[in-house]
């Protein structure tokens, strides 16, 4: 192991430089989501409001999308041009873009052209984003002093936790503050209109940058690659090395970064049926603690090295999300894990393939999506009627809302969370479990990316893996969790997803995974 080098002020002030845009990422992303419900109405037509959440989600997917094709430009002529001049590029794109979204005028001003406008925003903050993630990675690691890049380099990764903080937090302010109407007509603009301070603060601290020391070497001995892109696909290593940041890293670290953040948080509303305010303050509670911890993780991977410490993360993650989320449930709603567990509902239908992102066209697919939405585990059987069947009741034939949920009631369902019966201290533990596999992949995680490549390439074999593993595997995660538990009629049968692709990191890391810690960078 290399000697342990101070930090200096100036690296100090390069890592808040980097910082930055990936906090203004996570910012745009978690208003951006946050809002999707008011984006239906705002810029959509009215007339079929299922039509225009649909249209709202999908707008907000295609900025995931087009990450790729940002991040294969960016890193090409971050690898050609330097990583100061794509760095400030990407920044003032996505600032830009984020602020314009404020100004946006709605459906009812402009018609069509407010979607369009909307979809134009979203797929340029795509494409600077697909630019800034992975190079911000190797801009900070390029700048680490020795001995030390796994925790100089992981406060990058603190930025997702803060910028969600800032995000949702901002929002419920907004919230309780105006009225409704008033948060509807303009006080949803804020958050984006905000991000024009952000983007000031960001674009001051990244002119005033210097050139990656290494990027500055190369171009001094005429290293530069002349077509990186091109170069990273002809390397068998580096192609190979892709391929494990793809299947391996980010993708591990993009699955439980949702699960234990995102997924956690509508779980215990939404299934659990925990109350809203009580779920949320667990889950920003746990947040606050992942800082300290990815930092640690990070500092623990300088002195054991990067391997153990990343395999420890997805081991642990595939090990334990099923057991901690049955565990919410049991110390959460324990009534509503007894009657799932003992009470049989089956749900007949002749054509039932209900989708939670389409329109239920049948009355066995409203059947499936009112029990999906209430929290009942079903079975699912054919026939040439559509009825529901509650244990050894009559059938209740057809789609019969009220005299459905009714029944369930009778039968024991609790239509929300007993506040008496929620063990708020073991939920509590349970939230940090997957949180401590995030921290032990995150942690080591920006100056692993860094580290599996040669400097000529670097940018560009970072950035394009990275953000298709993001989109391609943590983006599609929302959809295939809920896919796959609405087919199966059990509210955790969609963490099989996570828990299957995790497995399958874990494997491929034990066996292709190197260590990386003390790798020249100017190689």
């Amino acid at each position: 192991m290399s000697t342990s080098a101070p930090i200096t002020s100036q690296q100090r002030k390069v890592a808040l430089a980097a910082c930055f845009g990936t906090f203004l990422e996570w910012y745009d992303f978690l208003t951006f989501a946050t809002l999707a419900t008011y984006f239906s109405v705002l810029f959509f037509p009215a007339d079929d409001p299922v039509a225009a959440m649909l249209a709202s989600l999908a707008t907000f997917g295609v900025g995931m999308l087009v990450r790729p094709l940002g991040a294969a430009l960016f890193g090409s002529l971050g690898d050609k041009h330097g990583r100061r001049p794509i760095f400030i590029v990407t920044i003032l794109l996505m600032g830009v873009a984020t602020f314009l979204v404020g100004l946006l005028p709605t459906y009812a001003q402009v018609g069509m052209w407010a979607p369009a406008g909307l979809v134009f925003l979203r797929l340029l903050q795509g494409f600077a984003v697909g630019g800034e993630i992975g190079g911000a990675a190797v801009y900070l690691t390029e700048h680490a002093p020795d001995g030390k890049r796994g925790m100089y380099a992981s406060v990058l990764q603190l930025m997702g936790p803060l910028g969600i903080l800032v995000s949702t937090l901002q929002v419920v302010l907004l919230q309780m503050w105006l009225s409704d109407a008033e948060f509807h007509e303009w006080g949803w603009r804020v958050p984006f209109l905000f991000s024009a301070v952000l983007l000031a603060i960001s674009m001051k601290s990244r002119i005033a940058m210097h050139e990656s020391p290494v990027f500055t070497r190369l171009r001094e001995h005429h290293g530069i690659a002349k077509t990186p892109l091109r170069d990273c696909f002809r390397n068998r290593k580096t192609l190979g090395r892709m391929a494990l940041l793809f299947f391996c890293i980010s993708a591990g670290g993009s699955l439980l970064f949702f699960s234990s953040q995102i997924y956690t948080n509508v779980y215990l509303k939404t299934v659990v049926k925990m109350d809203a305010q009580s779920a949320s303050t667990l889950v920003m509670i746990s947040t606050l603690l992942l800082i300290p911890l990815t930092v640690f993780c990070g500092w623990l991977s300088d002195r054991i090295g990067r391997r153990p410490v990343l395999l420890a993360g997805l081991i642990l993650g595939a090990a334990t999300i099923m057991p901690v989320f049955h565990g919410l449930m049991h110390y959460g709603n324990p009534v509503l894990e007894r009657f799932n567990r003992d009470v049989a509902v089956v749900v007949h239908g002749k054509e039932c393939h209900y989708n939670p992102f389409t329109k239920a066209a049948t009355d066995c697919e409203r059947n499936q999506e009112l029990l999906t939405k209430l929290g009942v585990s079903y079975t699912l059987q054919a026939a040439d009627h559509d009825s529901v069947q509650i244990a050894q009741t009559p059938a209740l034939q057809g789609y019969q809302k009220d005299a459905l949920t009714s029944s369930l009631r009778e039968a024991g369902w609790p239509e929300k969370a007993d506040a008496a019966q929620v063990n708020s201290t073991m939920i509590f533990l349970l939230l940090l479990v997957p949180l401590m596999a995030v921290a032990l992949i995150t942690g080591p995680q920006t100056a692993t990316l860094a580290e599996l490549f040669p400097a000529r390439t670097r940018y560009t074999a970072v950035a394009l893996p990275h953000n298709l593993s993001a989109g391609w595997i943590g983006g599609l995660s929302p959809f295939m969790i809920t896919l796959i538990s609405v087919n199966a009629g059990v509210p955790t049968a969609g963490l099989w997803y996570p828990v299957g692709l995790l497995i399958m990191a874990s494997i491929v890391g034990l066996l292709f995974l190197p260590e990386t810690r003390d790798t020249p960078l100017d190689e």
